[in-house]
């Protein structure tokens, strides 16, 4: 059994024969969504329709057994494919044009560099950089993926032709020619998302989407609804995914791709880490990031090698495995087993499929995308983060998916400094009963007369350093009686840079100059020890260390200064 645990992929590890029948329920249930929503997600990666498929086949089982996470749904998604094609149709290729086999290997050379990349993070442990996409950010930013995926499949649910120019100019364009729809394509759009809004609402246990696929099948059969200009899939490839490189492709090209490969890769860790250590958290299991990053890589390798595109891990068909009590990576294998049968034996059935309905299931996941809810509960708790969120959706949508995160990333970074540039800062004191009190450390308050006590709530470097001397000086001069000690508190500060060690090395002296104390509480051991290597502590007297604020206070009451009642202000 020791040696079967160690073979065991982690995500199989401990894994019960109950569980069986249900992670098999589960998968069956699974594939009858991923199905049709895979197919959709070729209309935005504007790859052949079985593309959609090979992304729940190889790429999933690979993450199975590689990854850590024991639900997470691996395959293709609405916003890796929105970045993919964005990406591909800007790079100015003469001659690349979306659907075509020169298009597809461009689509899979980008999931080969996604894989290298992500390789590249796992050596170097950089999962961290996911964290960049803040919970507001990657909110805006999926809700711009949202607007923008939902608005390119309105042409295919019209019958008429995409417009061209930028994503405005592309509306206006929908709007100008929106009576010249098609009514056979618009009934059975229409058909399509009445019937999957009706399963969800009554019926949620049934797949609407494979009702709508089957049933327009069947309707378009029988009504030769080519023949009325409804725009089908048409033959759709079948056989076992080709394995390979990419076509026409060669080493010098990867330059080309790699801003788009970066973008997908970070979408993809963020995306992927917040997914699995939510589900995790949910049932009280350990995710290990960095092994899920190693079974990403090995599904984007996968992806790139059997003629599909970049897979990430999918929050909604997760959530669907979750809901069908799915219990481990079994779900998804039985999953992309059946999709294979369906590859190798059914695409013939796929030929009468009006593209509307595939238009029309994407278009109700662009509608799920965006996140009204969350976008209010982000400005009812901070309006700073909810212009962040909206400005990195208007991005998204109007400017492009690339240009988007990159932005995404950038603004979460900014705020990151701007919260440690200016941070809340407190004063300490101590009530009649010894305990801690904390006030906001504004000019006239101190902590006891003649003491200030000041916790300066962030890490201390190179942009906050003169900020924190001059907030400083103002406390000094504002005070009401004259101080004769300050004890810096050191509770949240665990390291600091050289430029902010100069400047406490500073206040040291201008302390000492004036003939006041200047102490240190709570300071660990590490941050004692980079104030020592910067030679900060030079002029310091080491017996002014104290192991808490209390320490620091009772030492200032019992020095030679007269003692005095607690104030707040």
């Amino acid at each position: 059994m020791a040696v079967l645990a160690r073979v065991l992929p982690r995500s199989l590890q401990g894994y019960q024969a109950g569980w069986l029948r249900t992670d098999v329920v589960a998968g069956v249930t699974l594939a009858a969504v991923a199905i049709p929503e895979t197919m959709g997600y070729t209309s935005i990666a504007q790859t052949p329709v079985v593309t959609g498929l090979y992304t729940i086949i190889f790429p999933t089982l690979v993450f199975a057994l590689l990854g850590s996470s024991r639900l997470l749904v691996v395959g293709a998604d609405s916003a890796t494919a929105a970045i993919l094609a964005a990406g591909l149709a800007g790079i100015g290729i003469a001659g690349l044009q979306p659907n075509s086999a020169e298009w597809l290997a461009w689509t899979s050379l980008v999931a080969l560099v996604c894989g290298g990349l992500l390789v590249l993070a796992r050596l170097l442990k950089l999962g961290f950089l996911g964290d960049f996409l803040s919970a507001s950010v990657l909110v805006g930013f999926l809700t711009g993926v949202g607007i923008q995926v939902l608005a390119g499949q309105i042409p295919d649910m019209l019958g008429i032709a995409k417009g061209s120019g930028n994503w405005f100019e592309q509306q206006w364009s929908t709007i100008t020619h929106a009576l010249d729809a098609n009514g056979w394509t618009l009934a059975f759009a229409a058909g399509t998302l009445i019937i999957i809004v009706g399963f969800e609402r009554f019926l949620p246990k049934v797949p609407g989407a494979v009702v709508a696929v089957i049933v327009s099948i069947i309707l378009s059969n029988m009504l030769n609804a080519s023949g009325h200009g409804v725009a089908v899939v048409g033959a759709v490839e079948s056989g076992f995914p080709p394995i390979g490189l990419p076509d026409g492709l060669t080493w010098s090209d990867i330059p080309k791709v790699l801003g788009i490969a970066f973008s997908c890769f970070v979408l993809i860790i963020a995306q992927s880490a917040a997914t699995s250590r939510s589900f995790a958290m949910k049932h009280s299991q350990t995710v290990d990031v960095n092994r899920d990053i190693v079974g990403l890589s090995g599904a984007n390798f996968a992806a790139g090698l059997t003629g599909t595109f970049a897979v990430n891990g999918s929050p909604t068909k997760t959530q669907i495995l979750d809901e069908q009590k799915g219990r481990t990576q079994v779900a998804n294998m039985t999953m992309s087993l059946i999709a294979l049968v369906v590859v190798l034996f059914l695409t013939g059935l796929l030929t009468d499929m009006p593209k509307a309905v595939l238009a029309s299931i994407v278009f109700l996941i662009g509608i799920g995308l965006i996140d009204l809810g969350g976008l209010r509960r982000i400005r009812a708790a901070r309006v700073s983060e909810f212009a962040i969120a909206v400005i990195t959706a208007v991005v998204v949508f109007a400017i492009g998916v690339e240009a988007g995160i990159i932005l995404a990333i950038v603004l979460s970074i900014i705020e990151i400094v701007r919260r440690a540039y200016a941070p809340k800062d407190f004063l300490v004191g101590t009530d009649s009963g010894g305990g801690m009190t904390y006030v906001r450390a504004e000019p006239g308050r101190q902590s006891l007369p003649g003491l200030l006590v000041f916790r300066f709530d962030a890490q201390l470097f190179f942009a906050n350093a003169s900020r924190f001397s001059d907030q400083l000086d103002g406390l000094l001069s504002a005070a009401p009686t004259d101080v004769r000690w300050l004890v810096l508190d050191c509770s949240s500060l665990n390291d600091i840079d050289y430029s902010a060690g100069i400047t406490i090395a500073r206040l040291i002296r201008a302390l000492h100059a004036d003939g006041r104390v200047f102490a240190l509480a709570q300071a660990d051991p590490d941050l004692l020890a980079t104030l020592e290597k910067y030679g900060t502590l030079a002029d310091f007297d080491n017996s002014h260390i104290y192991s808490t604020v209390a320490a620091a206070v009772t030492a200032f009451r019992s020095s030679s200064l007269p003692s005095a009642s607690p104030e707040s202000e």
